[in-house]
């Protein structure tokens, strides 16, 4: 109830004593992260654009279906790995799609010769990639952390972000080196035998299992007058509010204008001059502007009012668009690429984060499993039409125009949204500083 003590007799990780195990916890989430399916797939897909073209004599458009239909099918699966996070616990469920996730990349050799193979590859692997991406990562961090939670799901994102750097470099180097397969197969391998073991070991549930309390600090205050966040709204509640909708539709505008960009980065590169490996280069710029996104997006959640946040780093995102559509030169679209990646690094901390504090974590899953279907819906449009408008035109300057458009109605939805319901509790930590709630 608002305003009630806990006991001190529970045990609690005290300031000053130790490292509360929450931050082993964001390490342990930010290695499933880098391995799973974020960074592998969707990150990396441009650089697979043009081999696939080649491997399966197939356009940019067609190859681009196969991404849109991982995205499709991780929409679908996306509200059942939120409502079995909810009924089973996260961890169970991050294990389970882990080693499925590995074992189809793993298999990736099985699946050449027409393009329908293609598309059998990526329709699994999008059914069991919402397991092992940020929805039942964040119903862990929300759980470990209440006061740091902006910052804790940011460093939970610092994975993510290490992944899209790292990873279209590496895949680029091993289809160079090898194939497409080959490079599936690596990475494949190394969710099954580097972060399957080390989830397996330190993924903890919840801060109860262990003895602790979120954030390692005793509540004594409520922020709010409605219920604790412990209980939250229901599922079919959040769904009939508009503030649920406005949320939706704000997202979703953000998912198909950055995640179109992100896939066709390296090929709107290539198709200017640049060189296989500097065109590959973006896709780590863009990395970079992920992981800053990422951290400096929590780390303001803390502190300032969210939807405000949003709005200044997806008006930077709208800027980096506007690059990459009139850029002329590589050093522009390179710039272009960082400002694209600090609203993917925003994007999913932004939604989790506020779906927590709007909402609760009551039904933190099955509501954010909702969210995550449209998202995931956006990603696969976006990244679609990018294919079509080239191969239509011959030029990628529609597409972007519409997605600059996009953005900005995004950063307008944002603006409406009220103060939060479920805010953050005061703590006996004297260093706390309240979270604002209203705008």
């Amino acid at each position: 109830m608002p305003g009630e003590k806990l006991s001190n007799e529970h045990p609690v990780s005290r300031p000053n004593s130790r490292v509360f195990y929450g931050w082993w916890i964001v390490l342990t989430a930010a290695l499933g992260l880098m391995l799973g399916a974020v960074p592998i797939i969707p990150f990396s897909f441009g650089v697979f654009l043009k081999p696939l073209c080649l491997d399966f004599h197939a356009d940019r458009g067609a190859i681009s279906l196969g991404f849109t239909l991982f995205s499709l099918m991780a929409a679908f699966g996306n509200p059942l790995v939120g409502r079995l996070v909810d009924r089973y616990g996260a961890r169970k469920v991050i294990l389970f799609c882990t080693v499925a996730f590995g074992l189809i990349l793993v298999s990736s050799s099985l699946f050449s010769g027409g393009i329908w193979r293609l598309y059998a590859f990526y329709v699994p692997l999008g059914t069991v990639a919402g397991g092992t991406g940020p929805l039942p990562y964040s119903a862990v961090i929300a759980h470990w952390f209440d006061k740091r939670r902006g910052l804790a799901l940011g460093a939970m994102m610092f994975g993510l972000g290490s992944g899209a750097i790292i990873m279209p470099a590496l895949a680029a180097r091993l289809i160079a080196a090898f194939s497409w397969h080959a490079a599936y197969a690596v990475v494949g391998s190394a969710a099954l035998l580097v972060s399957l073991p080390v989830l397996a070991l330190f993924l903890k549930e919840k801060p109860q299992d262990m003895g602790a309390v979120p954030d390692g600090v005793l509540p004594i205050t409520i922020t709010t007058q409605e219920p604790t966040e412990a209980q939250g709204s229901k599922w079919h509640e959040a769904l009939r509010t508009g503030t649920f909708w406005l949320l939706l539709s704000a997202f979703f505008l953000v998912s198909a204008s950055v995640q179109g960009c992100m896939v066709h980065i390296t090929a709107i590169l290539s198709d200017r001059g640049s060189p296989a490996q500097t065109a590959a280069l973006a896709g780590s710029f863009l990395g970079a502007g992920l992981l800053t996104g990422r951290v400096g997006t929590g780390y303001l959640l803390d502190r300032f009012f969210g939807p405000r946040v949003a709005a200044g780093i997806f008006g930077a995102t709208s800027l980096g668009i506007a690059f990459l559509w009139a850029s002329t030169t590589t050093q522009l679209a390179f710039f272009a690429a960082f400002l694209i990646g600090l609203g993917l690094g925003a994007e999913v901390d932004v939604m989790a984060y506020l779906i927590s504090r709007y909402f609760g974590l009551r039904a933190f899953g099955a509501i954010c499993g909702c969210a995550f279907a449209a998202f995931a819906v956006a990603a696969g449009i976006g990244a679609y039409l990018m294919g079509l408008g080239f191969d239509r035109t011959g030029s990628y300057a529609l597409p972007l125009k519409l997605f600059l458009v996009a953005m900005l109605i995004a950063c307008a939805i944002l603006a409406r949204l009220g103060p939060y319901r479920y805010g953050v509790r005061h703590t006996e930590d004297p260093q706390s500083n309240p979270l604002p709630e209203t705008a």
